[in-house]
């Protein structure tokens, strides 16, 4: 089941421009950062405060069909806007390349924390980097298909 509602564009120039031209070609430009030139995938969330639909450029960490999202933000001292979205309507739909699907978004911690945050810093070692900027433990969620 894909996410219905009213879709409000980042405020971020670069998010909003990714996202636009992701969905424009249908998934197959604009697939990696321009700055760095690493995969993404679109997760389209629904607000934890407005209830309209947000969409963000995430990096591609999977693992046989489960993604994780790290709430990163750059090593900034406070979580991205959409981790907030993900705690309070925790379906989401995540699009890699053309393909789009239904996910259930899960908080983790601890062991099982550790483990996927290994897999995303083995997949993009900036993470561990944004590890370093900042006092609060970067957040990471699993994302395990609904169908």
């Amino acid at each position: 089941m894909t996410l219905q509602g009213e879709y409000v564009p980042s405020k971020q120039d670069w998010v909003r421009e990714q996202v636009e031209q992701f969905e424009a070609s249908g998934g197959t430009q604009a697939t990696v950062l321009e700055r760095t030139g690493d995969p993404i995938v679109v997760i389209t969330s629904v607000g934890a405060k407005s209830g309209k639909l947000r969409k963000n450029p995430v990096m591609r960490v999977e693992r046989d069909g489960t993604y994780v999202a790290i709430a990163s933000k750059g090593g900034a001292p406070d979580n991205p806007e959409w981790y907030h979205n993900f705690l309070d309507h925790p379906e989401v739909d995540l699009q890699d390349g053309p393909v789009k699907k239904t996910y259930r978004a899960r908080l983790v911690e601890g062991p099982e924390r550790e483990q996927w945050w290994r897999l995303a810093v083995d997949t993009w070692s900036t993470y561990g980097e944004y590890q370093k900027k900042t006092d609060r433990e970067i957040p990471v969620f699993v994302l395990e298909p609904t169908d």
